[in-house]
């Protein structure tokens, strides 16, 4: 077992000591949650960072010590979550300090940042779509807007994961760009040597030969209404296989040729995603979209949404759709689903006709380890 010796603070070399916020490691992960696993993995290994973890819940406290990473020292103990958010919307206390002790910086990995006493904020914005559409957040994040507001005001640096949001933010919240700093998420190895699913994953799944494939929660900026009255327009189309978490905002589908496989775990879904035909993410916005990323280092073609973020993220690489429209997105699956299967004879010769190759060298430029170098920038500009 390696053993991380703490470093006094006073020494001209300290390393600085962060305070990450882990509450989205608990549970069932969204992309937030695999963003801060991953980002806690890389800052782990990092010299000039002495980081400990705290999460805000009532709940998980052992489930956190599992989910950090081996050497990451975790601090605090349960804390009502709700009661947290509702005094923090309204002033500044409780201090972080109180509930997890003192650090140089506080990094708040999703939306929130709490008040602190001597530590320099720091708070991961990952997208606005809640302040266009607030009716379309989970019913216990309707104070999201207020809280991200307060949040921002109290942060000295505002990290996002594309350029698209560094924009939104300095423009919708009045943020300086120079107190904004882009921290690009990243892409595992394993997601580029990913095969798709073994007969007895396919047998357990119950996965078709050939799908389409949506990967995320079902809430409704994602757009799955919308995808799911486009397949269902398109009766030639493979079947479409939904995985992610639970959401909220859609009723189940009945649909025959619809076929969800719910939440996986990481290995079995880079295999699932490695095994489409193509992966769709029709959401009406988004601030990175990660599973665009991870289909297209796997090879997978995509078809999104055209909105700025995934402009930016996918680099010319995936078909686009106008948000919304379905006969746009029916035509699109059409043409690449089909397109696909045409080929099937041609792509026996080895030959790369499809654009696996360039989708793969495109994602593989998106690293965790860049995310963390970024990260370590946005902790030092902080302390500025």
């Amino acid at each position: 077992m390696s053993v991380r010796y703490r470093r006094h603070r006073h020494s001209s070399d300290a390393a600085m000591r962060v305070l990450v916020d882990g509450t989205p490691l608990l549970g069932q992960r969204s992309g937030v949650g695999r963003y801060t696993a991953a980002l806690l993995a890389e800052l782990a290994t990092r010299p000039e960072v002495d980081v400990t973890v705290t999460a805000f819940t009532a709940r998980g406290q052992a489930a956190l010590r599992a989910a950090v990473p081996r050497g990451v020292r975790v601090r605090g103990g349960p804390v009502p979550a709700r009661a947290l958010r509702a005094a923090w919307w309204r002033c500044d206390w409780p201090p972080v300090e109180l509930l997890a002790g003192s650090a140089d910086v506080l990094h708040a990995t999703n939306f929130v940042l709490p008040p602190s006493r001597r530590a320099r904020g720091v708070v991961t914005i990952h997208d606005l779509a809640f302040l266009d559409r607030p009716d379309d957040l989970a019913p216990q994040q309707r104070d999201l807007p207020s809280l991200v507001c307060s949040s921002v005001a109290r942060a000295a640096v505002v990290c996002t994961p594309s350029g698209t949001v560094a924009e939104q933010v300095a423009w919708r919240l009045d943020v300086p760009r120079e107190r904004i700093v882009v921290t690009p998420l990243g892409v595992d190895q394993e997601w580029q040597d990913a095969c798709p699913p073994t007969p007895e994953l396919r047998a357990k799944l119950r996965l078709p030969q050939r799908y389409l494939l949506f990967v995320g929660a079902t809430q409704p900026r994602k757009g799955l209404d919308v995808l799911l009255e486009a397949h269902a327009a398109q009766p030639d189309l493979p079947p479409l296989v939904l995985a992610g978490p639970a959401g909220w905002g859609l009723p189940p589908t009945a649909a025959t040729r619809v076929h969800t496989v719910g939440y996986l775990d990481e290995a079995d879904l880079r295999s699932v995603v490695a095994g489409a035909t193509a992966l769709v993410l029709p959401s009406r916005d988004e601030g990175f979209g990660l599973p665009v990323l991870e289909a297209m280092a796997t090879g997978v073609p995509v078809v999104c949404s055209d909105v700025p973020a995934l402009r930016e993220i996918t680099g010319g690489l995936a078909t686009l759709v106008p948000p919304g429209d379905r006969v746009a997105l029916a035509a699109a699956l059409r043409s690449v689903a089909l397109g696909l299967a045409a080929l099937g004879s041609v792509l026996d010769t080895g030959h790369d006709l499809t654009g696996a190759a360039d989708r793969r060298e495109h994602a593989a430029g998106y690293t965790w380890r860049a995310c963390a170098s970024a990260t370590v920038r946005a902790y030092g500009l902080a302390r500025a």
